[in-house]
Order: C-alpha cells, then structure tokens, then sequence
C-alpha cells in the first residue's frame, strides 16, 4: 500500500516525441512531501499545453501538502511556553 495520492488529471500528459513516457505528480498523505515522477524514462519532453499542467498539478500538491504538514504539527499553546520556562 502506498502513501502517495497521484494526482489523476496528469492521466493523459504524455511526452511530444511519441515514446510514452508519462509524468505523475504525488502527494505523500502521510508527511505532506511531493514526488515528481518521471515514468519509463529519464526525461520527459512537454508541450507548452502539458508543462502547464504539470506545473498546476505540482502546485496543487504543495497546497495539499502544507495542509497535510500542518495537521502534523503540534501547536504551541501560552501555556506550554510558559511551562517551560518555570521549569
């Protein structure tokens, strides 16, 4: 079981040169971390149109990651500051 959501719009994002290489952008739903996947190749070459929704693709996943990521952290509270500093 993994603990990357891809995001699925990328589905039909395929490199210009005919070679099926594709591109999956994930969310880590445990830790809010990005993974920036370049499958069957090492490169991937874009058009304009598709680079486009990449890019919105990785900035949904950093929104969705900074959610994640600070569900995570606890708060600070006034009291838990002052505690400490009695201690």
């Amino acid at each position: 079981m993994s603990a990357f959501g891809s995001d699925f719009s990328l589905d039909t994002v395929r490199d210009v040169t005919g070679n099926g290489t594709e591109v999956d952008v994930a969310t880590n739903l445990l830790t809010g971390d990005i993974r920036l996947s370049i499958l069957w190749t090492q490169e991937i070459v874009l058009s304009p149109d598709a680079a486009e929704e990449v890019a919105q693709a990785l900035i949904r996943a950093a929104q969705q990651g900074r959610r994640i990521a600070a569900d995570e952290t606890p708060e600070i509270t006034t009291s838990d500051t002052q505690d400490s500093a009695e201690a």
